[in-house]
Parts: C-alpha cells; structure tokens; sequence
C-alpha cells in the first residue's frame, strides 16, 4: 500500500478515466508517496475534493488545472 492511500482509493483510481487530469493528478502521488495533505493545501482545497479528483468523481476546476499540471510535471522532473 502507498503512503497513507486505502487500497479502495487506489482501487477507484485504477478503474477511473485516465485521461482525466484528477485522475492523472491521483496516480503520480500515489506512485510518489505524496500525502492528499499536501496537495489539498498546496492547491487551497479540501482534501475531500483531492479524493474526488483522484477517484474521477470530479475533475479540477480550471483555476487549479495548470498548477496541476505543474505539479505533475514537477514529480518527473519535466
């Protein structure tokens, strides 16, 4: 299991739409260890809405969506 994520949350992303930039958000932390924490007050939301992203429940607004992108980015070194 990846840090702090419940095997159901990982399960959900997995089945979730990959195109989807919440979805792609949810797999790189996972893969990275990155606590739903740190992302929720990096991005100035709930870590409620982080899951619902993640899950595909949801997709970010687009005032978040390029610093997504960057934090995506940023944990490839791209």
């Amino acid at each position: 299991m990846s840090y702090g994520y419940s095997a159901r949350l990982i399960e959900l992303n997995k089945r979730a739409d990959k195109t989807q930039l919440g979805v792609r958000l949810g797999r790189a932390c996972i893969r990275k260890k990155v606590p739903v924490s740190e992302i929720a007050n990096q991005l100035g939301v709930s870590r409620q809405t982080v899951y619902n992203w993640f899950c595909g429940i949801n997709e970010p607004r687009d005032n978040v969506a390029e610093e997504i992108k960057s934090i995506i980015r940023s944990f490839y070194g791209k």
